[in-house]
């Protein structure tokens, strides 16, 4: 039994959801638009303002797909309803973050700057207050897209386990390693 697969996705107010040959789901609220192709062989039941996703037998197949097609699809009524947000510290001496038209800037202490063009879907803010770590703030409608970008800049500067400098999500803990011991007596 998925016990995911299996709960109602109730839809907020001034959220609708339309289903189109072929299981494409799409579900239109005050943020925007989204659509996802779900498996054909996946049962989709609209009643009213509820959700019900439901699969054709227990085959090991379809029990995998439907807590998965489930989630996908209440991701995408909480992305048109509130939207998510996924923010960003940037941990190091001179490391610094700006961005124009879409266009995040990333001085991570290489001998270059780097530059990432974010899509359009996206809104991208840095904010940097004195005494603090600067922030990259993702905003969006796509929780996936958010993650993948995320994911991204996270990567061109992992965090190193002795000083913790580099890119971490906010209030991400990190493991810290002791560094060399003291000279031997």
């Amino acid at each position: 039994m998925s016990r995911v697969g299996n709960k109602i996705i109730v839809l907020p107010e001034g959220v609708s959801v339309s289903l189109a040959e072929d299981n494409v789901v799409s579900i239109k609220g005050p943020k925007g638009t989204l659509t996802q192709s779900v498996d054909p062989d996946m049962i989709i039941e609209i009643e009213g303002n509820e959700i019900a996703v439901k699969r054709p037998s227990e085959q090991k197949r379809h029990k995998a797909m439907h807590g998965l097609y489930r989630a996908l699809i209440n991701n995408m009524v909480v992305g048109v309803s509130t939207g998510y947000k996924r923010e960003l510290e940037i941990i190091g001496v001179g490391y610094k973050a700006s961005v124009s038209n879409n266009v995040l800037e990333l001085n991570l202490g290489f001998s270059h700057s780097i530059f990432l063009a974010v899509p359009s879907e996206i809104s991208v803010v840095t904010v940097t207050e004195k005494g603090q770590n600067p922030k990259v703030i993702l905003e969006g409608i796509d929780k996936e897209l958010i993650g993948v970008i995320a994911a991204k800049i996270k990567s061109l500067r992992k965090v190193e386990p002795y000083k913790g400098k580099g890119i971490r999500f906010l209030g991400e803990q990190v493991r810290r390693k002791a560094g060399k011991s003291a000279s031997k007596k």
